[in-house]
Parts: C-alpha cells; sequence; structure tokens
C-alpha cells in the first residue's frame, strides 16, 4: 500500500460503485473484537455499507457513521444508520462526543495528523479511538498462480508486488498500525496503544473470489473490459487450483483512551 494513500482520492471515494456487491462480498470482523469495541455511542469513520455498524449494532452500541461516498453513505442508511456525508477531516461534530471511534479498513483514507486530532476532539475522556485492519493472505499456491495473472495483465501495479512480495499482507498492515500509532502518540491526548490480533480463515470457491476481486481499492477504477480479462484469468487460475482455495485472516487493532 502507499504510504499516504489518503491523498488518493479517486480511489478512497469509488468503493461505492457497486455497494450491493461490496456489502455482500466484504470480510466480518471477529466476534471477539467487535464485543470489546461496543460502547453506547460510537462514531464509525468510513461507515460504508454498515458492515461494521451493524456488528456493533448487534452487540448493544448506537452508532453514527462518516462517509465521503454519498452511495456508501445511502446503503448505510437503508439499514437504519444516521449517516453525515463527508470526510473525517472536514466532518463537523457539531458539539457532539462519543464513547468510541472506530476505523474498519479505513483510517488509511484519513489523513493520520488531522485524523487523530478529531478523534480526540470527539471523543468523551475514556472513550477509545480503534483503528483495525483483516490482512487476508491467500495459500501460498493461491499467492503464486494470482501473482501470474497481475503480472501477466497489470504488470508492475502494486498488486502483483503485493502477491508475489516477501512481505505478508499482516506485515503490510502492520506498518499501517504502526504509522497510525505514532501520529496519534504525538496528539498527547491518548493513552499508550493496546495492540489486538485475531487469526482466522475461510475457504474461498471460484465464483466467491471473483464476486469479491472487484471491490478491492486498487481495481474499483478499472476500465470494464480490463476488469472482464482480469476475472476470466483469475478464474482459470482458481479452476487450476481445484475450484478453491484457503484465506487465511489477520484481524490487526490498535486501540487507544483518551486521556481526560
Amino acid at each position: 500500500m502507499p504510504t499516504q494513500p489518503f491523498r488518493e482520492r479517486r480511489v478512497a471515494e469509488s468503493f461505492g460503485v457497486d455497494s450491493d456487491r461490496y456489502d455482500r462480498t466484504r470480510p466480518r470482523y471477529p466476534a471477539d473484537l467487535i464485543n470489546r469495541l461496543a460502547a453506547p455511542e460510537v462514531l464509525d469513520v468510513g461507515i460504508g455499507t454498515g458492515i461494521v455498524a451493524r456488528q456493533l449494532r448487534a452487540a448493544g452500541a448506537h452508532v453514527t457513521g462518516v462517509e465521503p461516498d454519498p452511495r456508501m453513505a445511502a446503503f448505510a442508511r437503508d439499514s437504519g444508520f444516521e449517516v453525515e456525508v463527508a470526510t473525517f477531516e472536514q466532518w463537523d461534530p457539531r458539539g457532539r462526543t462519543f464513547d468510541a471511534v472506530v476505523a474498519g479498513q479505513t483510517w488509511h483514507w484519513v489523513d493520520p495528523e488531522a485524523g487523530a486530532t478529531k478523534a480526540a476532539s470527539v471523543l468523551r475522556p475514556g472513550g477509545r479511538l480503534a483503528l483495525f485492519w483483516n490482512a487476508g493472505q491467500p495459500a501460498p499456491e493461491a499467492a503464486a498462480a494470482f501473482a501470474d495473472v497481475f503480472h501477466r495483465l497489470m504488470p508492475g501495479s502494486r498488486m502483483a508486488a503485493a502477491y508475489q512480495g516477501s512481505v505478508s499482507a499482516a506485515q503490510g498492515y502492520a506498518a499501517l498500525v504502526d504509522q497510525a500509532d505514532a501520529v496519534t502518540r504525538a496528539t498527547g491526548t491518548f493513552s499508550p496503544f493496546e495492540r489486538w490480533s485475531y487469526e482466522w480463515e475461510r475457504t474461498y470457491t471460484r465464483d466467491e473470489w471473483l464476486d469479491q476481486l472487484p471491490t478491492q481499492g486498487l481495481l474499483t477504477t478499472l476500465p470494464a473490459d480490463e476488469m472482464a480479462a482480469l476475472l476470466s484469468a483469475t478464474g482459470a487460475a482458481v479452476d487450476a487450483l481445484g475450484g478453491s482455495f484457503l484465506m487465511r485472516f489477520t484481524t490487526l487493532a490498535t486501540v487507544a483512551s483518551r486521556l481526560s
């Protein structure tokens, strides 16, 4: 991932191109994590279609969302959430405060300095800022097959490098966590961060993976003909693996409390 993905606004605000697909296919988060984060009043930064918000609501939280993409915001509103369309940096809280500010798979789209300052301003004393990501790592034979597809069809892309690189997905996301920790700590308004990690896995069938692939951040802006070619080649790769493959996930979370 780039070191400053929040500057790539075209990508950051492209996920709503197919909100139904995004909501249907994106992985959820471990129940243990959600239960630890549930609080009476939660602000969800980059609520998207409401994946995190629905899990938190089921755990007893009241969730308000901020979302820069109007299409995603509309989807979350249909699930019963109050959602305001804005980037978190520009969002006006109108004096409201919260028990928790959460960001699932979204904080890398937020300017880390402005985001940390805004989070501190809307958290009640003792309220928690929780940033978390799902890092998926295909089984080695699947990673090699996908790397070959991207090297052929999107040579030089970050996707090609990601599947073939020596750094795992979890290690890559850990760099985002480190950056978020360092910038937020520098505000002087948060307690030391705690790191939480959850390991889990799921098997993707060919159709499940092809359904999910267009929702990935580096592919949401791909022209239709290039996407069709990518899906065809990826489908053939999964077929060659026997029609399915194992994806191992590490959910990484970093959590700090607002000092009084």
